[in-house]
């Protein structure tokens, strides 16, 4: 759209006014309650029309929007929040409702730093009174993934381009004006424009469509007024998608799959577990969904893997679709859990959502755990109730072992920093920390906790502290036995990061054991000026026999140390934190880790499941801080060669890996990798290459694990059936059976490592083509593998021209998987370093190309290399701003990296040598 040049001048008056308010709010400074909406204005309700013109050359947006706001605390000004939006101040318009008459507007700034749009209306606007605030814009549909953007696809050879929304957390404010706080929710009532060729959806159903005067072809979609809902949550999109209706009886509420005409055969599997996870939902909370409708979208380009929009869900493909001939096993886990996540939004986040993104845990956190329970439900084959000791616990204990980690409960004020929070720590330690207390409460008392709370908060916001007396409330009349109340224990894991290793001591003699208890700590440094007191309210569970009932004892924050008496006969192991419930490490005496040792040796099915996976997992780590000798977890791992089960083993590889990270590239590799191969071997001569049919889906996730290390082993059989199969298939490439579809991934990474520019050529090619997303991703990752340098470096580039093929949302996928290959990282490394203004103008956030870092960097393990990492953060530290953290977790590891190599491979080496 050609502004006009009135329009023009009126801008460069805005702008000369923002440029004034930008330079005092820099004097202010970036952090803290000035960046921060008054209260004295608060939203009631908003009437928001858009028209997207999706027109190659005129991606705008066509808006108006009307505020109605209550005056809280007399004021002499209104400060909501704007960004990236065209506006002509003399349209802004200020109506008292009481009287119906116009206030006029004296002063109308821009503050671009805080992007706040402050107006001074000529009178003051009174407590008490309502007001309604309205005005025209444009904005742009970007192609940043963020606010009202753009979006395309290719059909019948044809680009379809669509907008679609993504607000949270900060850019509502760049798809119309509004008060882009959690806290400030209101009733929205939406009216999008489109095509008559194109549909549109938005949180509620539509009520009517009328055309559009003067604009023929196009008419409006008018939605019902919505429940009181926070900006972040705002979804709408006009597209040419279509959609498929969930089969009936399923649930009460209307389900509909919305996606592109082509993939509309893949939207089948969610139609049919997305109503059953709500109505499981229904029933654990004892609240019905509130909404007329559910609507769950299907996207090619979106930041995260899903967006829970009340009552219009949007995701990735990979997260919402699945073809039962090209998606695998894993694909379909990650849809059910990411539609079992986004749902448990719809209570914890939608109809009650966190007071300030401080508390974003309370969304994530409860998200994270609740997925869990969802799609367990759905897939109660699938084994994820145990799934969340290896996915989420023993994930987040790496980086909270980290000195700049940070608390779940965390103090933010600048969208940057409230990007930063969307990380492992909100996630996983979120829900970690919700298992553990799910487990001291009891299931009943911990439902009906819930329930109360949501109810006691729905269509509101809330604090930790509401979820803490709620669950305290429902413990005493329940008459559950705690120490303390909930909050008092619950703060010590909220309140501080980190976590503790609980060291048991035992005394034979008396069949006692002292137990203590102080922070896992990676590294610690010695100048630290941390004066936190890092101890935790521990519930401490143990067993000698899996066969009996646990014993259980709670460790007080006030305590270093505890006795326990009667711990177990002096002859017969203990092991503590019975199925890994408790957010802690466990550490042993010797006399008591070498009797855990030779029952795994002799009988390791006495343990349990879970608590074999925590063994491997614990000891590797606790050996890995220098707090137990490497003999001991080596020893451990010798069971291996007997052990079928998915966790132990996901357990075991994922603390190995970090073994083969700090070897691969030493010559004391060759040593290591054999083994490696003596302890994988066994487990591929069970499970085969092959899937067959009837295998569960835990045996197939146990197949892609032990063929996916013995091909980067380099295991004969292995490496063959790969290069065959990959063969076959370049032969007959549109035969969608030739290749196993579980190891498409180990398959074409492996023929690409063995091969050269035909093998790599023709998977960029299926690339291309392929409209399936889920394939999309294991191809793109096999196009990682190469080990031509100018290959990598190629595929590096190609990430960042938007001409290639390759999707925005998979460029960060490209450079973490050419980092995490041993020709590539350093290329990687290099590339950032010399594109990082490139790399900053195409990722969303810094903080997503401080994760690239981070992850690039994991194997850094030389003098060298942490300067390296140091300089380039010095040499962007003002770009970085909060998004520095990462890279301090990246230079912290890195740090440890290089003081194990000094500490522990040759004590490795010797162990191997003497144990072939």
């Amino acid at each position: 759209m050609t502004l006009s040049p009135y329009l023009l001048f009126i801008v460069a008056v805005v702008t000369v006014s923002t440029t004034a308010a930008t330079s005092a709010s820099q004097r202010v400074g970036r952090s803290g309650e000035d960046l921060r909406l008054p209260r004295d204005i608060l939203p009631r309700s908003y009437e928001v029309t858009l028209l997207p013109i999706l027109i190659e050359g005129n991606f705008t947006t066509e808006g108006y929007v009307s505020i109605s706001v209550d005056c809280i605390q007399s004021t002499n000004n209104i400060t909501l929040h704007i960004a990236d939006i065209i506006f002509n101040p003399v349209d802004i318009e200020l109506t008292d409702l009481a009287t119906e008459q116009l206030i006029s507007i004296s002063s109308v700034v821009e503050d671009k730093v805080r992007q706040f749009l402050i107006l001074t209306p000529n009178a003051q606007l009174l407590a008490g009174r309502q007001y309604r605030l309205s005005m025209a814009f444009t904005s742009i549909l970007n192609n940043e993934l963020r606010g009202f953007y753009r979006s395309s696809y290719n059909e019948n050879a044809t680009t379809k381009y669509m907008a679609v929304s993504q607000m949270q957390p900060t850019d509502a404010r760049r798809a119309f004006p509004c008060f882009d706080e959690p806290n400030m929710k209101a009733n929205f009532t939406m009216k999008l424009g489109r095509l008559t060729t194109q549909l549109s959806t938005s949180n509620m159903p539509v009520k009517e469509t009328t055309p559009i005067a003067d604009r023929p072809g196009y008419v409006w979609d008018l939605f019902e007024t919505s429940l009181p809902v926070s900006t972040y949550l705002v979804g709408m999109m006009v597209s040419e998608f279509t959609f498929i209706d969930s089969p009936a009886g399923l649930s009460t509420t209307p389900f509909r799959i919305w996606t592109r005409p082509e993939a509309v055969s893949q939207a089948e599997y969610a139609s049919r577990i997305g109503p059953q996870v709500l109505s499981f939902y229904e029933d654990y909370f004892q609240i019905a969904f509130p909404l007329p409708k559910q609507d769950m979208v299907a996207l090619k380009d979106l930041s995260f893997g899903g967006m829970e929009n009340w009552g219009m869900i949007t995701y990735r493909e990979t997260a919402l679709l699945f073809d039962p001939v090209k998606s695998s096993e894993s694909d379909k886990q990650r849809v059910v859990t990411v539609v079992a996540h986004e749902l448990a939004h719809q209570w914890f986040g939608d109809l009650v959502t966190m007071d300030w993104w401080s508390e974003l845990w309370l969304n994530e956190g409860f998200a994270s755990y609740m997925e869990y329970l969802g799609a367990n439900y759905v897939e109660p084959e699938f084994g994820l109730i145990e799934q969340i000791v290896i996915n989420d616990i023993q994930d987040v204990f790496g980086v909270d072992a980290l000195e700049s980690s940070h608390p779940i409960s965390v103090e933010v004020n600048d969208p940057n920093e409230i990007n930063e929070l969307f990380d492992d720590i909100s996630y996983a330690k979120g829900a970690s920390i919700i298992r553990m207390l799910n487990k001291f409460l009891g299931e009943q008392s911990f439902r009906a906790g819930l329930t109360n709370y949501l109810n006691g908060r729905k269509y509101s916001n809330a604090v930790a502290d509401d979820l803490w007396s709620a669950l305290t409330a429902q413990a005493i009349a329940d008459n559950v036995n705690l120490p303390v109340d909930v909050r008092t224990i619950m703060n010590t894991w909220t309140l501080k990061m980190g976590y503790p290793i609980v060291t048991v001591t035992r005394d034979y003699a008396t069949s006692a054991a002292t137990v203590s208890q102080e922070r896992f700590l990676l590294r610690s440094n010695p100048d630290s000026t941390d004066e936190t007191v890092y101890r935790w309210w521990i519930p401490l569970t143990y067993t000698s026999d899996f066969s009996q009932p646990q014993k259980s004892s709670w460790m007080a924050f006030e305590q270093p140390a505890i006795q326990i008496s009667n711990v177990g006969a002096s002859n017969r192991w203990v092991i503590f934190n019975v199925d890994q419930v408790g957010y802690y490490r466990v550490n042993y005496d010797d006399a008591n880790w070498n009797m855990i040792i030779a029952q795994l040796l002799l009988d390791y099915q006495q343990i349990s499941l879970i608590n074999r996976a925590q063994l491997l997992d614990d000891s590797l780590n606790i050996a890995r801080v220098n707090a137990l000798p490497y003999a001991f977890p080596l020893e451990l791992s010798q069971y291996l060669t007997k052990e079928q089960d998915y966790i132990p083993w996901t357990s075991a590889l994922n603390g190995l890996s970090y073994l083969d990270l700090m070897y691969i590239r030493t010559t004391g590799y060759g040593e290591f990798k054999g083994y490696l191969t003596k302890l994988v071997t066994p487990l591929y001569d069970y499970v085969k290459f092959n899937d067959t049919v009837g295998d569960s889906h835990l045996l197939i996730y146990t197949r892609v694990t032990a063929v996916t290390w013995a091909c980067k082993l380099d295991i004969g059989d292995c490496v063959s059936n790969s290069v065959n199969f990959y063969q076959a298939w370049m032969n007959d490439p549109t035969n969608p059976t030739i290749v196993p579809v579980n190891q498409k991934a180990t398959i074409t990474c492996t023929a690409i490592a063995n091969g050269g520019d035909p093998e790599w050529d023709f998977a960029f090619q299926r690339y291309l083509d392929s409209n399936v997303a889920a394939e999309s991703s294991k191809l793109l990752f096999g196009l990682s593998c190469s080990t031509d340098p100018l290959t990598l470096q190629k595929l590096l580039e190609w990430s960042l021209d938007p001409t290639s093929g390759i999707r925005r949302n998979d460029a960060s996928s490209v450079f973490i998987n050419v980092g995490s290959n041993p020709i590539g990282r350093d290329l990687t490394f290099d590339f950032i370093q010399n594109r990082w203004s490139d790399m900053v103008a195409y990722f969303p956030s810094l903080y997503d190309l401080a994760r690239i870092v981070d992850s690039v960097s994991e194997g850094f393990n030389t003098p060298a290399e942490v300067e390296e990492l140091k300089q380039l953060q010095a040499d962007h530290a003002d770009e970085l701003g909060t998004a520095a953290r990462a890279i301090d977790q990246s230079i912290e590891r890195s740090e440890s990296n290089v003081e194990w190599m000094s500490l522990h491979y040759q004590e490795v080496l010797d162990w191997i040598q003497q144990n072939p």
